[in-house]
């Protein structure tokens, strides 16, 4: 039973390799203990124990030596006290079973098995120590061990006050606790020595042990000397053990370079470390004590005892727990008389508790532990705190004591010699956690507290590598770059409480339950106990000390509910780890002065001195240079850092993370639209790179990659500042504020370098040129770097984004410059002549369009590169614009240049509708680009008809290329689709036809001859008229365009009419022209309305919904109108009455045209009346007219149209 496990287990050799690994069991070993099945039945009472070895530094086992009857123990053999691997790395001073145990021993396990400790856990001791405890309702001995708490784990060590107040009266360490001893626990302490009995037991134990490894050594006697050697190397090895307690105030540099501690005295020197699970209670335990096997005996543990004297509960414990410890099934007893070897005795572990004079009870020693761990875990609550369980010789109360509180009463804290040990720990524990973060993001509330209390522990002076290093990790903690998911159902009463497992402790009232928790009833005695267990026979209760408080398995994690308030946590560890790094670097003089509780004054430079966006240039070329530089691995510290050295590394990874931590400050308040705070923030960021920057030997790209971010960042407050020049002051106030954590960490960032590397790009101008010139090369910077660390092809994302703000800001700076150009333009009155300024601003809008184009198009973005093509189409018609002249208006002519732009202008929009491909791309942009193309090609048909080149080309040419033009405005202008823009498309296709019928008009007026041409521009004119109409009809808001165009084909009509000669001719003309104006009652009808709401509303409201021009000017269009259309009817009406009269007189009667002379003469007398009075209104002409319309459309209902 248990030959394959212990065997294997115990194969690899010691040292300190096979130590480092951990790793020395096969899946078959350390699962064995599990296929042995570990649950012992005994006594009728199941005590569930598994153990398993974690790690062995025995040799194999062999079989022990059987010694013969009557062997002489007290003799020496002759292998007695060389060193041996049978008996442990440590064979020439273990006498006995087990060595005494070292003050730090469990911290040594902790370190190698750092997996465990915090999490899986309860209990790190060594074997004696469990034993110890577990005794304590049967022993009358003393107990006094040191208890530190790190997660849910309890480290227990042995506090030799003997070994302590012996140091205490030699260095005057402990002096405070010798005297609290002395007062409240034995006033009359002195040095207990050993019996010569105990060191005759011990002798022979180790003459025993060696000849049962050896039994073929004859007993030899050996020299006198080895008796001296015995009883000294005894003696150090039980008693004295002085070099393994540190001294309080000597703390190597080796622990401060790697915090292993292993000189402390730290090192795991078990020969054995298994996981013992009793019960429900999980041990990581130390055994020293030797196995033997082979032959009929797989494993067994030997003792050897006095035949003389009866084996006792005590003793029977002992074997017990330490054969269930080791997983040995069996125990080999050799019984002697005075040394003289009798017989040997075989017991099986199951067997041991009920031995005559040796019965207990299993259950009983289970009730023991869980009493005894439920009441260290309700009392030992905070981590780094050291507690001392005691329990004076004879006496039946166990206290707990908070001995780090009571050292704080003195004057230095350190003088605790588990200080170190215990923050070491802890730190160790949050590193292995950490290294798991991503696997366990529930446990950052407990890898905060880990280090929060490691801190709390440490002499800022003495340990800066520990310090820096645990704040460095603490702000890794958080993630910056997405808000806080929180996983911990706390209550956020306890977010920022640096206690971690239990609340404050309180003092418990008395009762059945929990009563031995209070303090008592002797004041004097009592109170600087934190607990008490009255009697120890109260641990073999069942749950007597059954905790009730809630132990939290891990800390609640701070709930940050803003980014702000996660960042600055970051920041205030970020800034301590600085602090840190800063005071270990010995070159402090060196440093050029500065006081950090001082702003450092930012530097403002007048944009005259600096060249505005020709300085950046310059800064740029610098700025790039030194990114090329940093690729070969410059390093320049002005503080003295060794490159490679801890503080060196430690304050890349501050600055770093600062640096990120200032980013997403920025990037926050930037989507709160805090534009001065962002740039205030980025240019942290961006100051704290350039020291990385300064210290970094080797740029990862990772890093280039922030730096691309931050600048890109960067471009997007500036400009973001340049779109909101109204609120300046509030934005500039914002930029200049810091906070004195912000000035701490510029003055760190101060002692590695001038933090000037970015300056070009932070600085907050009032110029709108420069901030958008600034806003351009930080996306070209960002740009820059993406190119030549090859981030391109690996952040594809990121790469297209810096290209659409480095195109978008283009757009903006060429808008900038156009606008600017178009303010000029409008501003020069007399000279006709287009200035160099106007020039020079056209080229600089013109490069910053076609750059932009050139981005867009780089990335496949159609869109935003048809809207560029589409800007710089604009620019082409503002320079067309600017070549018209300003001068004689009579005199002015259509130029060529004006030409040659606006068709420049046109091949840009046909660009964009290119590049958009189809109107599904992007309705909108094609809509706009469309409408713009359309209103070009309108533009210059206008321009040439209005100013027509007659100078330079001839009217038919000038004709034929105002009506192309014309056709290929309305071939763009979408009059068929519902949108916002459809009045407008509808308003531009019936101009277009109007000024189209007009200029056929005009051509029938002047021209001579060819009659084909003629009919021609006559059907021409007709159907563009008739167009405009009825395009004008669908429009609410453009009365007078309507009825201006009937009244030009009333008086195209007219012109008809006048070559006519037969009266049928005429008399047909003249009803069409009729039946033309009756059409126009519509057109009046909108008037009137307009006239009456006019009326109805006040006289400072001129927001009427169908005027489109100011009211005043609409009026006088309208008289206008009204007087033309008067005149006209009463000229028709007078033409039909005439011609009606004389053909009735020729002819027979007709009574249709009878009805309609009837009519006809009744309107215009009436209308002769209406314009003879001049007091009529406007609104009452309009009445009258649409009621001489309606009399007209019934009278001439029947008439020939």
């Amino acid at each position: 039973m248990g030959d394959s496990k212990e065997a294997g287990a115990e194969a690899p050799p010691a040292g300190a390799a096979a130590r480092g690994g951990l790793s020395l069991l096969t899946q078959g070993e350390s699962e064995e203990p599990a296929a042995q099945g570990s649950a012992l039945f005994l006594g009728g009472n199941e005590v569930k124990s598994r153990a398993v070895v974690k790690y062995s530094s025995a040799p194999p086992r062999t079989a022990f030596a059987r010694l013969e009857e009557k062997t002489d123990l007290k003799l020496p053999p002759a292998n007695w006290l060389r060193e041996s691997a049978k008996l442990g790395p440590a064979g020439t001073t273990i006498l006995g079973n087990s060595k005494k145990s070292k003050p730090f021993s469990s911290f040594g396990m902790a370190y190698d098995f750092i997996d465990s400790v915090g999490n899986d856990v309860d209990v790190v001791s060594d074997s004696e120590n469990i034993k110890k405890l577990l005794k304590i309702p049967y022993s009358k001995s003393h107990v006094s061990m040191a208890v530190h708490r790190v997660g849910r784990t309890l480290l227990l060590d042995e506090l030799d006050i003997q070994e302590l107040f012996m140091r205490s009266s030699q260095t005057g360490d402990w002096t405070w606790l010798k005297e609290f001893y002395q007062r409240l626990i034995d006033q009359k302490w002195q040095r207990k020595k050993k019996s010569k009995e105990h060191w005759y037991q011990k002798a022979i134990l180790s003459k025993f042990l060696y000849y049962s490894i050896n039994g073929d050594g004859a007993a030899q006697p050996v020299p006198a000397a080895t008796e001296q050697q015995e009883s000294s190397s005894s003696d150090q090895t039980n008693d004295s053990n002085g070099p393994s307690w540190p001294a309080p105030f000597e703390m190597p540099s080796s622990v401060s370079e790697d915090p292993s501690a292993s000189s402390q005295g730290l090192k795991n020197d078990f020969v054995r470390n298994i996981l013992w699970t009793f019960e429900d209670i999980h041990m990581l335990v130390g055994s020293n004590m030797p196995i033997f096997g082979g032959g009929r005996y797989p494993a067994v543990s030997l003792r050897l005892r006095d035949n003389n004297k009866p084996i006792n509960v005590l003793t029977g414990i002992d074997y017990w727990l330490d054969n269930l410890i080791c997983n040995v099934p069996e125990l080999v007893m050799c019984f002697h008389v005075n040394g003289i070897v009798q017989k040997y005795e075989m017991i099986k572990t199951e067997e041991i508790p009920n031995l005559e004079n040796s019965n207990f009870s299993t259950k009983v020693i289970k009730d023991i532990a869980q009493n005894i761990l439920s009441f260290l875990k309700s009392n030992c609550t905070k981590e780094g705190h050291t507690y001392w369980l005691f329990k004076a010789s004879g006496s039946d109360i166990v206290k707990l004591y908070d001995l780090t509180t009571l050292c704080e009463e003195t004057e230095d804290k350190y003088q605790n010699p588990f200080t170190m040990p215990v923050a070491i720990l802890l730190y160790k524990v949050a590193c292995n956690m950490m290294m798991k973060k991503n696997q366990n993001k529930k446990h950052y509330g407990t890898i905060r507290t880990l280090l929060l209390n490691c801190v709390k522990l440490l002499d800022k002076s003495r340990h800066p590598q520990i310090i820096a290093s645990a704040n460095y990790m603490l702000s890794e903690l958080f993630q910056l770059d997405e808000p806080k998911k929180e996983e911990s159902s706390e209550s956020p009463l306890n977010e920022n409480s640096d206690e971690s497992y239990s609340e404050e402790e309180e003092e418990m009232p008395d009762s059945d339950e929990n009563g031995s928790y209070s303090t008592g009833s002797d004041p004097s005695d009592d109170n600087k106990a934190v607990a008490i267990i009255k009697s120890v026979g109260e641990l073999s209760v069942p749950e007597k000390y059954k905790s009730i408080h809630q132990i939290r398995p891990s800390c609640a994690f701070p709930v940050c509910h803003d980014t702000e308030e996660r960042c600055r946590l970051v920041l205030s560890y970020v800034l301590e780890g600085l602090k840190s790094v800063d005071s270990s670097i010995k070159k402090e003089s060196d440093l050029p002065a500065a006081d950090p509780n001082t702003p450092i004054p930012l530097k403002y430079e007048d944009e005259s001195t600096r060249g505005g966006p020709e300085g950046l240039e310059k800064q740029m070329a610098l700025f790039l240079d030194k990114m090329g530089s940093l690729q070969k691995g410059n390093y320049s510290s002005q503080s003295g850092m060794i490159p490679g050295s801890w503080q060196h590394k430690m304050k890349l990874q501050l600055i770093l993370k600062s640096s990120k931590a200032y980013y997403v400050l920025s990037d926050a308040a930037m989507s709160l639209q805090k534009y001065g705070r962002a740039l205030r923030y980025i240019k942290l960021a961006l100051q704290s790179h350039d020291t990385y920057c300064c210290l970094c030997t080797n740029m990862l790209s990772e890093v280039l990659l922030f730096l691309s971010q931050y600048l890109t960042l960067c471009g997007d407050i500036q400009l973001m500042l340049a779109q909101n020049a109204n609120n300046r002051a509030a934005h500039l106030e914002e930029f200049n504020y810091q906070t004195k954590e912000d000035q701490e960490i510029l003055h760190s960032l101060h002692k590695e370098s001038s933090c000037q590397g970015f300056a070009w790009a932070t600085d907050l101008s009032t110029d709108l040129e420069s901030q958008l010139s600034v806003s351009c090369k930080c996306y070209e910077a960002a740009n820059e770097i993406l190119q030549f660390s090859d981030l391109k092809s690996q952040n594809p994302e990121h790469y297209v984004q810096v290209l659409k703000r480095m195109g978008n800001v283009r757009n903006e700076i060429g808008v900038f410059y156009m606008n600017q150009a178009a303010a000029l333009q409008s501003e020069r009155v007399v000279s006709k002549s287009v200035s160099a300024a106007e020039q020079q601003l056209w080229k600089k809008s013109f490069s910053c369009f076609e750059k932009g184009i050139h981005n867009f198009e780089s990335i496949d973005d159609a869109t935003n590169a048809a809207l560029l093509l589409c800007n710089t189409g604009r620019l082409m018609r503002i320079c067309a614009q600017a070549h018209c002249g300003a001068g004689d208006e009579f005199k002015r002519e259509f130029s060529p240049e004006e030409g040659l732009y606006y068709n420049k202008a046109v091949d840009y929009y046909l660009k964009a509708l290119r590049s958009l491909g189809t109107r599904d791309i992007h309705p909108a942009v094609w809509d706009s680009v469309n409408w713009e193309l359309s209103t070009t090609y309108f533009t210059m048909a206008t321009l040439q008809q209005d100013y027509a080149p007659l100078s330079r080309k001839a009217q038919e040419q000038i004709e034929k290329e105002v009506s192309e033009a014309m056709m290929k405005s309305l071939k763009y202008c979408d009059v068929d689709s519902v949108s916002a823009r459809q009045p407008l498309c509808q308003y531009r296709a019936a101009t277009i036809h109007h000024r189209l019928a007009s200029m056929y008009h005009s051509c029938l007026r002047n021209q001579v001859g060819d009659e084909h041409l003629r009919k021609q521009h006559r059907v021409l004119a007709d159907l563009h008229y008739s167009k405009a109409v009825k395009l004008f009809q669908l429009l609410k808001d453009a009365p007078c365009e309507l009825l201006r165009v009937q009244l030009e084909r009333v008086a195209f009509a007219e012109f008809q009419m006048t070559s006519q000669n037969s009266n049928v001719g005429k008399l047909k003309t003249l009803s069409g022209a009729l039946d033309t104006m009756v059409r126009t009652k519509h057109a009046f009808q909108l008037i009137r309305k307009e006239l009456v709401e006019e009326f109805d509303q006040p006289k400072s409201d001129e927001t009427t919904p169908a005027a489109e021009s100011s009211p005043s000017l609409n009026r006088e269009e309208v008289v206008k109108l009204l007087s033309i259309f008067e005149s006209r009817l009463s000229f028709l009406l007078l033409q039909s009455i005439k011609l009606l009269s004389s053909t009735k007189k020729k002819t027979s009667s007709n009574i249709e045209e009878d009805v309609v002379l009837k009519t006809n003469k009744q309107i215009y007398s009436q209308l002769l009346r209406a314009t003879a009075n001049k007091n009529a209104t406007l609104l009452e002409r309009i009445d009258l007219l649409i009621h001489l319309l309606d009399q007209l459309a019934r009278g001439s209902g029947g008439a020939v149209q």
